[in-house]
């Protein structure tokens, strides 16, 4: 996916005025990478299709029904800012470095982005019951799966962007969790998968 189609799937999916928060949003990251590494150098000039398209379309695997989605180890905000942007859901970021929450909260504030929940933690020490949890790049899944324990209720959904790596990643995981698991192809590279799982027990 070429940047150029990156950001016409967004205005597609999601409309033209999401389409500018979300370039705000890609302006804000480029300009704060000069003081703190959120992207590597490779990616900045795929900003489009590597981060922003890469995390929008997550929100086509959220259920109707889902109202609070929880990013666990957001960073910049890849997935969790991009869904705030585009969804009305109340979104959750759970991002324990100083710098990095301050840069949340400096967009939260530069885009008015009012569905927004900011907490400097880990995983563990959050409180709250998501719908939807997504991670990007963050721990294995079992350990994803360990520290979201306390999250997660019955229906809940993880969304997990794992790369070229999500087959090989379902196939080893415990027997008891392997059927929940599956995996769906991501839209901006089809050798990366997005990991599904719906009410997984601890």
């Amino acid at each position: 996916m070429t940047e150029e189609e990156a950001r016409s799937w967004c205005d597609a999916r999601f409309g033209a005025d999401a389409t500018q928060r979300l370039d705000a949003f890609r302006i804000m990251v480029l300009e704060e990478n000069d003081r703190q590494n959120l992207i590597s150098p490779a990616s900045k000039d795929a900003i489009w299709s590597r981060h922003i398209v890469d995390s929008a379309q997550l929100v086509d695997h959220c259920p109707d029904q889902a109202s609070t989605w929880f990013d666990i180890g957001s960073g910049p905000g890849f997935p969790g800012m991009i869904v705030a942007l585009v969804t009305g859901l109340e979104v959750t970021l759970v991002e324990p470095r100083g710098r990095r929450i301050e840069f949340l909260h400096a967009v939260a504030n530069a885009l008015s982005v009012s569905n927004v929940t900011i907490e400097k933690a880990k995983a563990e020490a959050v409180s709250g019951r998501a719908d939807i949890i997504s991670a990007r790049a963050v721990a294995s899944i079992p350990n994803l799966v360990a520290m979201t324990s306390h999250l997660r209720h019955a229906k809940t959904r993880m969304i997990l962007p794992r790369g070229q790596n999500g087959d090989s990643e379902v196939a080893a995981l415990p027997a008891k969790w392997r059927a929940m698991f599956h995996v769906e192809q991501s839209v901006t590279d089809p050798a990366s998968a997005i990991v599904i799982a719906d009410g997984v027990k601890a």
